[in-house]
């Protein structure tokens, strides 16, 4: 099968020895150089023609609905809502039994965090490709072990020698025994019992999280090296032992007090990273060196100015030059992913991870390779030729990719002169020799500029300072554990956990049927809403079933049927609240509604006892339902009018439905001008006034999705699933394309029959989330009537200023200047107050104008007044070599205009203007000393004179202002004259 050549010495990671070990060349079947892709396609087609797997696309690297992370960063991500029980029974993933895939996952910050290992070792990295299968109910243990070792040992031709099998070996704290079972399963397939191996609860027991489904797992690891007994080097951090496949067997769910409780039904997760696999199959000891990555490090060399690639580590000569090759492509490949499924540099969460990854290979590309600006994002297209065609959205977003990548590169370069400034002010404030760098001061560069840590340690090294790195990693675990309790509180409301599911199915509670949140209709132009009566089911106290509830207690009510929408697909809950038939004027408010399983949960604080089996009524609040209905719709139209307005490149990020607004993002070059947010506009109001019909039809999911034009976002939709079209019948689009432009949308949500009730829509915001992603905020119906109104009152008011201002010119500095306060005002209320956004727009660009001429004047005014002033003094004064006095100013502004203006006509005399404001009574101070005045500093002169006059005072040696309260100038002024003729004795 193979033979060893060339033999060498080698030492072991930890040990003295030496080991004699051959290079590795492959497998006859999978020889060296067989295409990553091929690879990728095998292990696909194994598990779906072989054995009956369903294949399911890889989700984007941004879970959906999963706020407990930031990346997907495991394959069963995507399929948590199938192991937590939580899986609408409608949708196609409800039927899942056997599943295979490759999965995009990204491991930069949180739980599992491999970002500050990329590039230092020859396996890890920060965005790969997760191979997997999995059984939901289906197979577990055996046919799991036997169709791995049938496919690594068979199909990909690894020998068995090569290969080590880890398994949980117990845990008596934790009361867990040791997994004899798969332990036999592998003996049973003929592995050689010294190469079965037990591991603890760190490597050998998965779990998702602090709670939730968990279990034990085996894993498969790969000797590079073979011809020797390896045993003791597996899961001991050796490079040539790798893991290469993970079967993780979920039997438990961990519950919120850590015990263990068996799942209902077990299931199947495994994982085997494809890079690592190449490794293997194409006799590679490093993943670097597979065709993953090899075109991608000679792109890189093309465009540095250092050697090639040579694959060193650790302290080797030139392993610097290395490490940042294998950062530069590890960091592009997840820059290029990330972005293309609209996750974009930023400040927060994700985008906050994405833009320290960014700069990170900024840093090392530039730093490093001595590659120029430009030279991080000129390697997407690269990227796209290695995983477009698995990947199509790389392709779809290159232009895009390229864009962000150059513009963040940019900043960062601009932000790397402010953090070297921040560095030497601090530096130069304290002794960092034995204390070391200030670690808030660290953290401020990593948090708020972007700063890599290690990009800042080499700084710090570079002027021969250490962070304090005890209190640098201190704030980043409390950084962490934060932002993970910000992720994990959203999911805290849902109170039905997987044993309540399974309960409740055991026990036959049917599945809630809501479908009358849809029958609502139109009765000479009002809204009919039907009225509802339901049994309760079950109710639960957020621990387990309970039979009744009392006054106070918070409960889950779970009911047969109900009229209430609950919160999915970006619209917000109904309001309302229930009765009872057997309590006379009891309400029970309903606080939240959630769908978990088929199940629609009331949220609800009991204000009195109810029982299962109680009948209820359900009265729905129907302002806020038919205002969210108007904004939903709404939604779709404005969907479709950006897309009329802006083209087809236009594509949904994300929406919110509430009964106030509606928000939308969508991916866009540059924010909307003018004339485009007007032609939105437009064009909604169009739509609204012709009082479409709004067409409804469930279809199954397959036949939905082959409407031309159809709209989609990155969601999993029941199967059949609810289209919603304007104007054309959802028949006819099926039978034929329509004649003209419509807006079609799959749609769980809401929505108008007739599109008039929308009355109006007004865009009050657009701004850029992020490059390439803009969100606007819409308001319809009254509240946009209110919105053009405030616009058109604002616009009167920027009208009559600017009328004043073009008129005669003002009087007065003081009249001046409250024109450019008015103006600064107006401004104000401008950006702050709900109003088109194109017409936010225009006033804005309107009083920059106006802002500029009257801060002109003012500025003219007090030029003129001081070179009156500062005339006059000289007259009185003569040029003398001290020049203190008392002048009549209107503000301090001109009070400092006329101390430069005497400077310049007297350059070696010593000035100090004193003035009393009109307004506020303080005395105002400002003075000036020549360039060469050796005894004397401005600003020392000005604190002690304001001092005197009970103010404060600073500036610099040449030029200084203050104030001050006290009434007597007159001695004030002595003591500014007395203040100099001391200076000049010493």
């Amino acid at each position: 099968m193979f033979r060893l050549v060339q033999w060498r010495l080698r030492p072991v990671r930890g040990s003295s020895c030496l080991l004699l070990a051959a290079p590795w060349r492959g497998f006859s079947g999978f020889p060296p150089g067989f295409p990553a892709a091929h690879v990728r396609s095998s292990f696909l087609d194994f598990f779906r023609r072989r054995h009956g797997h369903l294949l399911v696309p890889s989700s984007p690297v941004r879970p959906r609905a999963d706020p407990s992370l930031l990346f997907v960063n495991a394959g069963m991500n995507q399929f948590k809502p199938v192991f937590l029980g939580t899986v609408d029974p409608r949708s196609q993933m409800a039927s899942y039994r056997r599943v295979v895939n490759s999965q995009k996952c990204v491991r930069a910050g949180g739980k599992h965090n491999d970002l500050e290992d990329v590039g230092r070792d020859i396996y890890h990295h920060t965005f790969f490709e997760m191979l997997g299968n999995w059984s939901f109910g289906d197979y577990f243990k055996v046919e799991a072990c036997q169709m791995a070792w049938s496919l690594l040992t068979e199909h990909y031709g690894i020998p068995a020698d090569r290969l080590y099998v880890s398994y949980f070996g117990g845990d008596a704290a934790s009361g867990l025994p040791a997994d004899e079972e798969t332990r036999n399963i592998w003996l049973d397939l003929g592995v050689s019992p010294g190469r079965i191996l037990p591991f603890g609860l760190e490597d050998n027991f998965w779990e998702m999280g602090d709670s939730g489904p968990c279990g034990p797992c085996t894993e498969i690891h790969f000797d590079h090296m073979g011809g020797r007994d390896a045993a003791l080097l597996v899961n001991a951090g050796s490079p040539d032992v790798v893991e290469i496949w993970n079967l993780v067997f979920i039997q438990y769910n961990r519950e919120p007090d850590r015990s263990l409780r068996l799942l209902p039904r077990f299931s199947v997760d495994t994982g085997m990273g494809l890079e690592r696999l190449v490794s293997v199959l194409q006799g590679k000891r490093s993943n670097y060196d597979t065709d993953l990555f090899t075109p991608l490090m000679d792109a890189i060399h093309q465009r540095s100015g250092v050697g090639p690639y040579t694959g060193r580590t650790g302290t080797e000569e030139g392993s610097q030059v290395d490490l940042a090759y294998r950062v530069v492509a590890d960091h592009i490949r997840t820059l290029s992913v990330c972005i293309a499924d609209g996750i974009h540099p930023g400040m927060s969460g994700a985008e906050l991870v994405l833009r320290r990854i960014l700069r990170r290979a900024v840093r090392f590309c530039i730093q490093v390779l001595q590659a120029p600006q430009g030279a991080l994002a000129s390697l997407v297209p690269t990227i796209t030729q290695l995983l477009g065609d698995a990947y199509p959205e790389l392709k779809q977003e290159e232009d895009r990719i390229v864009d962000i990548i150059n513009e963040n590169e940019a900043q960062f370069l601009a932000s790397l002169q402010q953090g070297s400034r921040i560095i030497q002010r601090t530096l130069s404030k304290k002794d960092c020799k034995h204390s070391g760098f200030p670690a808030s001061v660290a953290w401020t560069l990593h948090r708020d500029l972007g700063f890599p840590l290690d990009l800042v340690d080499m700084m710090l090294e570079e002027r021969g300072v250490q962070v304090n790195r005890q209190d640098l990693d201190r704030l980043l675990s409390e950084n962490q554990k934060v932002g993970s309790e910000k992720r994990a509180g959203v999911w805290s409301h849902v109170m039905l956990d997987l044993h309540i599911l399974a309960e409740l199915q055991r026990l036959k509670v049917p599945h809630t049927d809501d479908g009358l949140k849809y029958q609502y209709g139109l009765e000479k132009d009002r809204y009919v809403f039907p009225a509802c009566s339901a049994t309760v089911l079950a109710l639960c106290n957020g621990q387990t079933l309970v039979q009744e509830v009392s006054e106070g207690q918070r409960c889950a009510v779970i009911l047969d049927r109900t009229c209430f929408y609950s919160e999915q697909g970006g619209q917000s809950h109904d309001r309302g609240y229930l009765t009872c038939s057997r309590l006379q004027d009891v309400v029970f408010p309903v606080d939240g509604l959630v769908q978990v399983g088929g199940y629609v949960v009331h949220q609800v604080t009991a204000t009195d006892r109810l029982k299962t089996g109680d009948q209820v009524q359900l009265h729905l609040d129907q302002a806020h339902r038919l205002s969210c209905m108007v904004k939903h719709t709404a939604t779709h139209i404005l969907n479709f009018a950006l897309r009329k307005v802006l083209g087809p490149s236009v594509h949904q990020r994300g929406s919110h439905v509430s009964a106030d607004r509606l928000r939308f993002d969508f991916s866009v070059k540059g924010s909307l001008s003018i004339p485009q947010l007007q032609q939105v506009e437009r064009c909604v109001h169009d739509i609204v006034t012709a009082n479409q019909i709004v067409h409804t039809m469930e279809l199954p999911v397959q036949r939905a999705k082959s409407i031309r034009g159809l709209r989609t976002v990155d969601e999993v939709y029941p199967d059949p699933v609810r289209v919603v079209s304007l104007h054309v019948p959802v028949s006819e689009l099926l039978d034929s394309p329509p004649d003209k432009d419509t807006s079609v949308e799959l749609c769980c949500g809401t929505h108008l029959l007739r599109t008039g009730a929308i009355e109006d829509l007004v865009i009050v915001s657009e701004k850029q989330m992020v490059k390439g992603i803009s969100r606007v905020v819409a308001v319809t119906g009254r509240d946009a009537a209110q919105a053009r109104g405030a616009g058109q009152a604002l616009s009167q008011e920027v009208d009559s200023l600017s009328a004043r201002l073009s008129g005669s010119s003002p009087s007065s500095i003081d009249s001046a200047q409250r024109l450019s306060k008015e103006a600064s005002i107006l401004s104000d209320a401008v950006d702050n107050t709900p109003i088109p956004q194109w017409q936010r727009r225009e006033l804005q660009d309107r009083l920059k104008t106006l802002l500029r001429t009257s801060n002109s004047a003012v500025r003219k005014m007090e030029l003129r007044e001081a070179a009156q002033k500062a005339q006059a003094i000289l007259e009185k004064n003569g040029r003398k070599a001290l020049l203190v006095d008392f002048v009549e100013a209107e503000s301090l502004s001109v009070l400092v205009k006329t101390v430069n203006q005497l400077s310049s006509a007297a350059p070696f005399s010593h000035v100090m203007l004193l003035t009393r404001h009109a307004h506020s009574g303080k005395v105002l101070c400002a003075c000036q000393v020549p360039k060469d005045s050796p005894t004397l500093a401005a600003s020392d002169w000005a604190v002690a004179v304001c001092g005197y006059l009970g103010g404060s005072a600073g500036g610099s040696t040449l030029v200084a202002k203050g104030t001050g309260t006290s009434d007597d100038i007159t001695e004030a002024l002595r003591w500014a004259e007395d203040f100099v003729a001391q200076k000049r004795r010493r």
